[in-house]
């Protein structure tokens, strides 16, 4: 409170960021937030234990334009290939201190907190007891604050002016708003800091380790880079109070097997188990906002099951929870995933897949898979020679949120989903030096190669939405080229498509991650014949979740 203040009690340098003021002194027709306090340990901040006030914005009006861009995790895989893949380049990082405090306000907002909830010693030094009401003490806000709609816009236009003065500008289409330096020679990266330190205060870390959560592993000399989150899996189910299954368990969500030899495979009935009470769905809530970065960031195995469990959030029943746990338990089996980078061409490719009728309410499913490898050989619609693989930049895995007619039109509306992620994704590797070609982008659906590519007659493809015409388009500008390829080949697209056995998901992780694979099985078969004597617990669909040791919270989840 004083460092916002003016600094009466000398612990703190004020910065004037918030005013007490009495009551009638907020002006009217003005809105009055309440402040939150925060409480959290940062390892990678200057200060560790980190205490904050900040604003309840969600009840503030705010006229202006309050949109702020922002870095996504896919800029900062194509950023960590571009060092990895351009000769002499270094990454570097710094993080600015209280960067959305401090930004001079034209109009400003008010706040008001408890009055017995502040410090006797604040109490004395600003004279705070005239200015109760109510039992709250109300504050003008001058400056930015966290909470705040427009915080984050005001804090990034200060930046971008003040950076301006030496040279930088943003570029035009990519947004980033965090510093993962790409250098070539140290004095430009000593001249950057330079520019922000004049501003601001900042620290940096020129061995680029840490960056958006990510631990960041470096190999100049032979072009590789691995990105990794150790303990987030671990501390997530220790924050849930999941416990360790006694059984390993190898995917992430139940799987219905295939009728083989059928024509028709009809998609799984409705969910008509009992409903669960609100607590139920708070948690769900919680454990998919949780494990929803780290799949993006690092682990796409994750990305069918938790679109599945987070289109039953709004009516989970005691099949939700029973999915929840069993993905629990997939995450307690393979808690440390590595992804690595290699050395490229930086040139996109991607892959596409669809399951018809494979979700519930006759939808379909759309996976992709983006990465980054060598130029390809072929400009003509032949199939391009495979290239060498490398890390994925981007999956997705998304429900078609129209009803497909047929598996073509599945496949067609992922090839559009597929090419529409992929445009973004191509302007930030022009933007970042590294010139695009055609997107070879492969199919497995030889009609929806031929719709994409104009190759097929118009008959009953005049019904198929409009929308997805424009991948025509797209192909017909030279922005992708779109080819067959056998089922069998297409196997990352396929895998993000829909649900799997163990076994294929084993083999995924083997093929894919930099994982400890061996050791965990070890571990697992030492736990299984430890726990010989017990009875492993249940995973029955229709058990009560309330008798779930799991759902009760339990013992606290600890590593072997």
């Amino acid at each position: 409170l004083d460092r916002l203040a003016q600094g009466k009690l000398g612990q703190a340098k004020g910065t004037n960021t918030i005013f007490f003021i009495a009551r009638d002194q907020v002006p009217s027709g003005r809105k009055v937030t309440y402040g939150r306090k925060q409480c959290t340990l940062r390892p990678t901040k200057k200060e560790v234990h980190r205490v904050r006030l900040t604003v309840g914005g969600d009840r503030l009006d705010y006229p202006g334009d309050a949109s702020s861009q922002c870095a996504s995790v896919i800029t900062t895989k194509i950023l960590l290939n571009s060092v990895i893949s351009t000769p002499g380049a270094r990454f570097g990082t710094a993080d600015i201190t209280a960067f959305y405090y401090g930004t001079p306000m034209e109009r400003y907002e008010y706040m008001r907190i408890k009055y017995d909830e502040i410090p006797q010693n604040i109490v004395d030094a600003y004279n705070l007891k005239p200015l109760v009401h109510d039992g709250h003490i109300y504050m003008e806000i001058r400056k930015g604050m966290p909470g705040l709609k427009q915080a984050g816009r005001i804090a990034n236009e200060r930046l971008v002016n003040h950076l301006a003065k030496y040279g930088y500008a943003p570029v035009a289409h990519t947004p980033s708003d965090n510093f993962g330096i790409k250098y070539e020679g140290k004095q430009h990266f000593d001249h950057l800091i330079s520019a922000i330190s004049d501003l601001y205060d900042v620290t940096v870390d020129e061995t680029g380790t840490k960056y958006l959560g990510l631990t960041i592993k470096w190999d100049y000399k032979n072009g590789v880079c691995e990105i990794s989150m150790p303990e987030y899996v671990e501390t997530a189910l220790h924050k849930f109070q999941h416990n360790r299954p006694r059984k390993r368990q190898d995917a992430p969500h139940p799987w219905i097997q295939p009728t083989y030899g059928s024509k028709i495979q009809y998609a799984p009935n409705d969910d008509e188990s009992p409903s669960l009470p609100a607590t139920a769905k708070k948690r769900i809530q919680q454990i998919v906002g949780t494990f929803i970065y780290y799949a993006v960031a690092l682990d796409f195995t994750m990305l069918v099951a938790i679109g599945s469990l987070a289109s039953q959030t709004n009516n989970p029943t005691e099949q939700t929870m029973s999915e929840l746990v069993w993905f629990l338990d997939y995450c307690a089996s393979n808690p440390d995933t590595t992804i690595r980078f290699i050395r490229s061409d930086m040139h996109l490719w991607a892959s596409s897949d669809a399951s018809y009728l494979s979700a519930p309410q006759a939808k379909s499913r759309a996976g992709g898979y983006f990465f980054l490898s060598s130029k390809p050989t072929q400009t003509s619609r032949k199939t391009p020679k495979t290239p060498p693989p490398n890390g994925p930049i981007h999956t997705i895995s998304k429900i078609i949120k129209a009803v497909m007619s047929s598996a073509m039109e599945a496949e067609v509306g992922a090839t559009f989903i597929n090419a529409r992620e992929a445009c973004p994704i191509r302007v930030a590797l022009e933007e970042l030096g590294h010139p695009q070609g055609p997107t070879p982008m492969e199919v497995d659906n030889s009609a929806a190669v031929g719709f994409a590519n104009g190759t097929i007659k118009h008959k009953r493809s005049k019904a198929i939405d409009m929308r997805f015409h424009w991948v025509r388009d797209r192909v017909r500008q030279g922005q992708f080229h779109i080819y067959w390829i056998p089922g069998k080949q297409n196997e990352m697209a396929d895998y993000l498509s829909m649900h799997h056995p163990a076994l294929h998901h084993r083999y995924i992780r083997q093929k894919i991650f930099q994982t400890q694979h061996l050791a965990n099985i070890v571990v697992s078969l030492l736990l299984q014949g430890c726990n010989k004597s017990s009875p492993s617990p249940s995973r029955n669909p229709s058990q009560n979740p309330s008798q779930n040791p799991s759902w009760n919270s339990g013992r606290a989840y600890q590593s072997p």
